[in-house]
């Protein structure tokens, strides 16, 4: 039997240093250990680096001409895009002020001139394996939302509606000036909140009305089955609520917990508006597409009643008609 080999991707390194022999003496050493390593000379470099090919580490001097490595890391660490690339600050400063202040940037790490290369090695390496835990994460967390929508798949009738409430959901969030976090969590619910019908049979599923009351407890469970796929990763552990809450209704009688008005947290709720609206915008084999006015008029009224979350309601059609999106 011939030998398996594995091919590992090289990390790749971008070091940012105003000082040529630094930046040099930094990539030769890289190097040894069988890095791939890129030298740029300020935070605009790095920057345009960064969007060109995105490292695994970033390695950067504190003081440089322009916007200093604190500037640098402060700006990547708060761009959803780059802010799980880790970040290590080089300085020549030992006051702790300055440390302190390289926390507060979001530094993952800190190396002190004169470069010991044995501390390099092992600070380098420490990272890297970090990125590795996160790349992982993120590839668990793709799977599922691929999982997501192949559930979506199996009934035609609902082709796009992951992709709709994940962009719904999030813009809503960012015009109710939720955090950074809670707009993630809801792009991820829209595109987990009903992965638990996977376990769910095609002649139920397809089914959509007139289920029998066995078939309706089948159905029931998708949310909790759901909830226990995506639990095992604390990363989405905001998106855990979404998947289990997103069919409670405000008067208490929805599923799986029969919570009413606050006792649902609030992410759910706004996904939850989110659906309801994609539902009555598409058509099922047992009833045509509303206008958008159809479900408006509907969801306001519902909402009057006590079924949905009036005042989330009411922001969601503010936002679409600000946005001029139906």
């Amino acid at each position: 039997m011939g030998e398996l080999l594995i091919h590992r991707r090289v990390p790749r390194i971008l070091v940012v240093d105003d000082n040529p022999d630094m930046a040099e003496l930094m990539r030769e050493l890289l190097i040894t250990r069988g890095y791939e390593v890129v030298t740029v000379r300020n935070a605009d470099d790095a920057e345009t680096e960064i969007k060109r090919h995105a490292p695994d580490l970033i390695l950067s001097d504190v003081i440089m001409p322009g916007r200093s490595g604190y500037e640098l890391c402060a700006q990547l660490k708060e761009d959803p895009a780059t802010r799980l690339i880790p970040f290590l600050l080089i300085t020549g400063l030992s006051d702790r002020e300055d440390k302190v202040k390289g926390i507060e940037a979001g530094a993952d790490d800190f190396l002190n001139k004169p470069i010991f290369p044995a501390e390099l090695f092992a600070r380098v390496k420490s990272l890297l394996k970090l990125k590795e835990f996160t790349d992982e994460l993120e590839t668990a967390e793709s799977v599922l939302c691929t999982l997501g929508r192949s559930v979506e798949a199996r009934d035609p009738y609902t082709e796009g509606h992951c992709e709709r409430l994940a962009q719904r959901a999030a813009a809503l969030g960012r015009f109710m000036g939720l955090d950074e976090e809670s707009v993630t969590a809801l792009w991820r619910g829209g595109y987990l909140h009903d992965l638990g019908k996977i376990a769910v049979p095609d002649e139920i599923l397809k089914k959509g009305s007139d289920l029998t009351p066995e078939e309706w407890e089948v159905m029931k469970q998708h949310p909790l089955t759901g909830e226990n796929i995506c639990k095992p990763l604390k990363s989405l552990r905001l998106v855990l609520p979404i998947i289990r809450f997103h069919h409670e209704h405000s008067d208490g009688s929805g599923y799986p917990d029969g919570l009413i008005q606050t006792q649902i947290p609030l992410l759910p709720r706004i996904l939850q508006v989110v659906d309801v609206y994609d539902a009555l915008r598409t058509r099922r084999p047992y009833k045509p597409a509303m206008t958008h006015e159809q479900a408006e008029r509907m969801m306001r009224t519902e909402a009057q009643s006590g079924l949905w979350d009036e005042e989330l309601v009411g922001q969601f059609f503010a936002m679409l008609a600000r946005r001029q999106v139906a």
